[in-house]
């Protein structure tokens, strides 16, 4: 549910950049893309240490690909 909502958050901070960026009617709006990327990058962030630490609990294994299984012809 976290890692869902991390990246919603991302989504809406990229939209809310993209928005401020089109527009660029002057400092304030240079200001609100600044903090929208700066959201998102922190968003970013966090999402990689949740998968992280959820990968190093237990709670997502990665699976092998393929091995084991002859290769199409």
């Amino acid at each position: 549910m976290l890692i869902a909502l991390c990246l919603a958050g991302i989504l809406v901070s990229l939209g809310s950049g993209l928005f401020h960026l089109s527009r660029g009617d002057g400092a304030e709006d240079s200001r609100k893309l600044a903090l929208a990327l700066t959201v998102r990058v922190s968003l970013s962030l966090t999402l990689f240490a949740l998968l992280f630490m959820a990968w190093r609990l237990g709670f997502l294994a990665p699976h092998s690909l393929a091995v084991g299984v002859p290769p199409h012809p």
